[in-house]
């Protein structure tokens, strides 16, 4: 059916929500029609996750339940004992964030499947972690995480509590693809499935729990008790859910001098005082700097929507300098390694987990310390796979794991990306160094001056839309096709080709495989250990190139690192011509 066809069939469906129908109405330009109405909106390695508003490739009710009902006849082919142990369901402070929570308990709890709903909004990292509390089957979180305020998403967790495995999600894609109309699927009633004890609302018992876990990862307790008025914290949840968590996990620790930036502190899916809800940008600070400089602030914390990223700021000769995720990554790593060494609780066999778009300072600090450090794929469900398989195996102790995308782990309890219990770490972290008259930035330095001027860099092209997604994919293939043998005057080594999992050898044209799962991805590893990746974004209408060196000094770091960005635009602009 096309796009106008389809366009028709949703106006005119007598049932409609009304909402829905109001949105449709207000579309008059045909080409919006038809990028609502194009596709499907795709059913990931994880969920889903776009704009707004109504139409088959947008988020609203109807594409939430068919989503729910892929994922609640997953279950039911699971059987009887699956479906008791049912499903967690979590959202967070977007708009329509409940309606599709409840949405998807009705969709599934229809099919008479048991169902744990927060009564109120909770982090990512609460509902990874109340899957394996509640010993669930399944568990969904509705969040886009750091989108732009007119996204949502729907993110489905295994019985482990990570990001559900590829072949789990293949089998829940063939259920959504298998269904044809989304405006007629059943819903069960909420009063009948409390009745039917099929859903059950959860909240306070699951944050103790999920609280008193985080606990547990305090490496320095006396540390902390020493220093819990010293040190000065500003957190800024940025409207989403990392408020109460954040702070009663800082308070319970022993940090007393906390400070919240009232203006950001209520949730609010407009993130009004925003214009990015993401912590990896700067001006998501700008509210937090000036509640800093008003308290003297050592440090600034800042939390994504669904509290499952964290971004950094340190006061530097009075004023803030923000930290880029790799950097966090590198100060929390080198103090879990050397406090616990220092008090004798680092186990022989620990393993430091990162993805291969990550900075390889983390694996130098691990090397340096006789430790292993494991690469995977971008996404933090490889993190979590593998954590599994070391329960598994005895084969190691899982000690952090973490992206350049300010994403990290430290207590394997949560089993996605857990800024809460980061910000914990954090902390901690800091009144280590406040304890010797330094802060976070000291401490990066004299890691820099110990294993080299690491520096990486991000950069994002957007292009949304039907034909932005095929200038996505002619990039990748035009440089799969024709690979550059050089960049920035430095000779190619190694390529990687992810998707072929084939690595080459350049100098002798030598092929070894890749063993991690295919993935669109392309690496270029250069003479001097440079590399540049570029990989489409999974979550956003974004190709990524990612770039990396490390020099003998910052300068020349700095110097090198413009040049590899250089060199790709100029390939860019040749191939857009």
């Amino acid at each position: 059916m096309g796009f106008k066809a389809l366009y028709e069939t949703w106006v005119n469906f007598p049932d409609l929500d009304v909402r829905v129908r109001e949105d449709l109405k207000n579309v008059q330009d045909e080409k919006e029609i038809e990028d609502r109405f194009y596709k499907n909106l795709e059913f990931g390695t994880a969920g889903m996750r776009g704009l707004l508003g109504a139409g088959t490739n947008r988020m609203n009710i109807y594409m939430v339940r068919k989503a729910a009902l892929g994922l609640g006849r997953y279950i039911e082919s699971k059987g009887e004992v699956a479906k008791s142990r049912g499903v967690v369901i979590a959202y967070d402070s977007r708009h329509m964030s409940p309606e599709f929570a409840m949405e998807t308990a009705k969709t599934i709890g229809n099919l008479g499947i048991k169902v744990y709903l927060f009564e109120s909004l909770r982090t990512t990292p609460e509902l990874s972690f109340a899957v394996r509390y509640l010993h669930a089957f399944s568990g969904v979180v509705i969040t886009a995480s750091h989108n732009p305020s007119a996204y949502n998403g729907f993110k489905v967790y295994g019985e482990d509590g990570a990001q559900i495995a590829s072949e789990v999600a293949d089998a829940i894609v063939a259920n959504v693809d298998a269904i044809e109309n989304p405006l007629t699927i059943k819903i069960a009633d909420e009063r009948f499935l409390v009745e039917q004890d099929l859903l059950t609302m959860i909240g306070e018992k699951v944050d103790k729990a999920y609280l008193t876990s985080l606990q547990e990862l305090v490496v320095n307790r006396a540390l902390v008790k020493e220093m819990s008025r010293e040190l000065s914290i500003v957190y800024t949840p940025l409207h989403g859910t990392g408020n109460r968590p954040v702070l009663e996990a800082l308070n319970m620790a022993g940090f007393l001098n906390v400070s919240v930036v009232a203006a950001q502190a209520q949730p609010d899916g407009d993130f009004p005082t925003v214009d990015y809800p993401n912590p990896e940008e700067a001006s998501a600070f700008a509210l937090a700097m000036e509640e800093g400089k008003k308290q003297n602030a050592d440090v600034l914390l800042a939390t994504d929507p669904d509290a499952d990223r964290v971004g950094v700021a340190v006061l530097v000769e009075g004023s803030y300098k923000l930290l880029t995720g790799n950097q966090i990554g590198a100060i929390l790593l080198h103090y879990l390694i050397t406090e616990k060494k220092a008090q004798g609780t680092l186990e022989d066999n620990a393993v430091v987990l990162k993805t291969i778009v990550t900075s390889e300072l983390g694996s130098d600090i691990a090397k340096a310390h006789d430790l292993k450090t494991i690469d995977v794929l971008t996404g933090f469900k490889y993190i979590a796979e593998k954590i599994k398989s070391f329960e598994e195996t005895k084969e190691h102790t899982f000690l952090f794991g973490y992206e350049e995308s300010y994403g990290y782990l430290i207590g394997d309890f949560v089993r996605d990306k857990d800024a809460v219990q980061t910000c914990l770490l954090i902390a901690e972290v800091a009144a280590f160094y406040k304890k010797q008259g330094k802060n976070l930035y000291d401490g990066l330095q004299a890691i820099f001056e110990t294993y080299g001027y690491y520096v990486e860099h991000l950069q994002s092209i957007t292009l949304e839309g039907k034909d932005g997604s095929t200038q996505i994919q002619a990039i990748l293939e035009d440089f799969r096709n024709y690979p550059p043998s050089e960049l920035a005057g430095v000779q190619v080594r190694v390529r990687e080709d992810y998707a072929t999992q084939e690595r080459v050898l350049v100098v002798d044209n030598t092929v070894e495989e890749i063993r991690l799962p295919k993935s669109n991805v392309l690496k270029y590893i250069l003479e001097n250990g440079a590399w540049v990746c570029i990989r489409p974004s999974g979550t956003e209408p974004k190709i990524k190139f990612y770039y990396g060196v490390k020099e003998a000094t910052l300068e020349e770091s700095q110097a090198l690192i413009k040049k590899l960005q250089a060199s790709m635009e100029k390939r860019l602009v040749t191939f857009s011509n």
